[in-house]
């Protein structure tokens, strides 16, 4: 049970304790409903929805997403962790197709998911009365404002998430709890006048600082869209990207230095590492075969010969 202040304050040290041991690379507590950030992101969540900047991504406009109540009943807390997947073998340098580093490995959700489970078996002897629910990306939450509001880092002008030692390469999960736990204080924005992600997007999808025009950015069209075709203004800044895109990341001064993370989860697989002209041969079966354990099996076979066509075509 957890009766007193120095309860609550050693509980919450634990659970953070508990969520290093389990690989995770940063952690912190937010509190629910949040400070008043909180509600300027959502505000901000309703302004690029009502401009449709989400383009086809409906998924985005579940009213859930705006309140983290309403995906637990009597929830007052959120653990946010991060997990680093920067590889010094996951880079794109030299390679004929490019596709975005957090994908390159282990399929993230299953990998993060593993963890929370792990940590929810320890809430359950740790604080036997508390209820939780597990929210990794797929799940309708404002993530990386409750990963803002937690402490991990602060959403930059790329919209990811920046971590000061860890930069942005890092792949976000969380916990909701019904305990009233000791929050973090929330990170203070450091991209001060640095503008070098919104310089260098070649399509320019950064359309102002932290809004990003979805049917503008290369990751969005090699990833998400279902249509047929990629538009000319984007095939002709490809530049190699066949899934998603590192650019806005690559260039930003945050990540010149940060740790590498070279676990077995975060090792590329072998057919990603060989992608040429040649995949255009490769039947559904194979595409499937060497999707299959990765976050990259959204992108279905049509799409991967799409998205390949579209670099060939602009040589």
């Amino acid at each position: 049970m957890i009766n007193t202040l120095e309860d609550k304050k050693e509980i919450s040290k634990k659970l953070k304790a508990r969520a290093i041991i389990e690989g995770f690379t940063v952690c912190g507590i937010a509190s629910i409903p949040g400070s008043s950030r909180l509600k300027l992101r959502t505000n901000a969540l309703d302004r690029w929805l009502s401009n449709n900047h989400h383009a086809e991504m409906k998924w985005m406009e579940a009213e859930r997403r705006k309140d983290v109540g309403l995906l637990l009943e009597g929830a007052k807390s959120v653990l946010s962790v991060g997990f680093n997947y920067i590889s010094s073998l996951n880079n794109n340098k030299e390679k004929v197709f490019k596709i975005g580093k957090f994908s390159q490995g282990e399929d993230y959700h299953k990998v993060i998911s593993k963890k929370l489970k792990n940590i929810g078996k320890w809430i359950n002897l740790e604080i036997p009365d508390c209820k939780w629910k597990i929210c990794v990306d797929t799940s309708p939450l404002l993530e990386k404002a409750w990963a803002e509001e937690s402490g991990l880092g602060w959403i930059g002008k790329n919209s990811n998430l920046i971590n000061k030692k860890h930069g942005s390469w890092l792949t976000l999960g969380f916990i909701i709890l019904t305990k009233d736990l000791v929050p973090d204080k929330p990170h203070e924005s450091l991209c001060g006048k640095c503008d070098k992600c919104i310089e260098h997007c070649p399509t320019k999808a950064i359309i102002e600082p932290f809004v990003i025009q979805s049917d503008l950015c290369i990751a969005y069209h090699t990833i998400e869209s279902k249509e047929k075709t990629i538009p000319k203004k984007i095939v002709k800044n490809l530049n190699g990207w066949v899934a998603g895109c590192d650019i806005c990341q690559d260039v930003c001064p945050w990540n010149e230095s940060v740790p590498l993370n070279n676990i077995l989860e975060n090792t590329p697989k072998e057919w990603i590492k060989n992608l040429n002209n040649e995949s255009l041969k490769w039947s559904d079966k194979t595409w499937q075969d060497n999707l299959k354990g990765t976050t990259l099996k959204r992108i279905k076979p049509w799409m991967w010969r799409r998205n390949i066509k579209a670099n060939m075509s602009n040589k």
